[in-house]
């Protein structure tokens, strides 16, 4: 069926004149006319009837009228729509983020984003570095949020959003607790370490290097954060956390901070997008703009 005679024949039989529709669509009247004679002899059916000095729809046309009215009511609808995805304002936004950002830093960003854009849907996985890495470089995220120092040569474009303490735990009623000692006596302890993969667990193993000290005894491994903070606060272990993690807890004597002599960790924050899209999509430009305050 000819889409150009069928948008005409829809004008006509809504406007109920070949004269309004002709001036509707800025073609001539002739013009009209020939596409839904065209249009009646592809379908073999009458469409208009002479109704005194105007036209009406036979009742072929009617049932035409009402199907096709449809198609461009939904084109309508899908210009809008697609301007709107065009825009950021639609469609979904894919998120991967390490567990510190998840948790402390991602939530407030998102109450923000989807109250700017409700109709933008929003998918977030949290995993650990690694993890992160693969799934943005695998296209199946648009946009990562990692905690890392290192980076391997990779197609990835980082901006830098912030720097996060981090401290090293034990129980609250541990002999360490509140206590300031060199680093070779704090990995003495039992440590409760993150699973591989994890850049806290990188970090730490780099630090004993870097200060020629033995790594820690693995006591426990876990494969998230909360709960491996649990195990300390429950009273096992030492480890190494993100200060937003553990403020509380350690105000509250439920665990203990340990300052190691010469060192103070902070970590920093990433945003990655992959270095291939010369621009991310919509959705994850107007994301990244927001937490970026552009």
């Amino acid at each position: 069926m000819n889409l150009h005679a069928l948008r005409i024949f829809v004008e006509v039989a809504a406007h109920g004149s070949v004269t309004a529709a002709a001036s509707s669509l800025s073609i001539s009247q002739p013009a009209v006319t020939a596409q839904i004679r065209k249009l009646e002899g592809e379908l073999g059916s009458r469409l208009f009837a002479a109704k005194g000095r105007g036209i009406a729809l036979t009742p072929e046309g009617q049932f035409l009228f009402a199907k096709a009215r449809r198609i461009f009511e939904w084109e309508k609808e899908l210009e809008k729509e697609w301007k709107e995805l065009q825009a950021g304002r639609l469609g979904k936004l894919r998120l991967v983020s390490t567990y510190v950002p998840s948790l402390y830093l991602v939530p407030g960003w998102l109450a923000v984003f989807k109250k700017r854009y409700p109709q933008v849907q929003v998918e977030i996985f949290t995993r650990n570095s690694e993890q992160s890495v693969y799934h943005l470089l695998h296209n199946q995220a648009d946009v990562a949020v990692i905690t890392n120092e290192s980076w391997d040569d990779l197609p990835i474009k980082r901006e830098y959003v912030a720097d996060v303490p981090y401290w090293f735990i034990v129980p609250g009623d541990h002999p360490l607790a509140g206590q300031e000692v060199p680093l070779k006596v704090l990995m003495r302890e039992p440590f409760i370490l993150r699973e591989k993969g994890s850049s806290t667990r990188e970090k730490l193993f780099s630090l004993c290097e870097e200060n020629n000290v033995p790594l820690p005894t693995v006591g426990l491994q876990y494969h998230g954060l909360v709960e491996a903070v649990q195990s300390v606060k429950a009273g096992y272990g030492a480890m190494l956390v993100p200060e937003p993690a553990v403020s509380d807890l350690v105000k509250r004597g439920e665990v203990g901070r340990v300052r190691v002599t010469g060192i103070e960790i902070r970590r920093p924050i990433y945003m990655c997008t992959r270095l291939e899209d010369s621009q991310p999509k919509p959705v994850a430009a107007r994301f990244l703009d927001l937490v970026f305050g552009r």
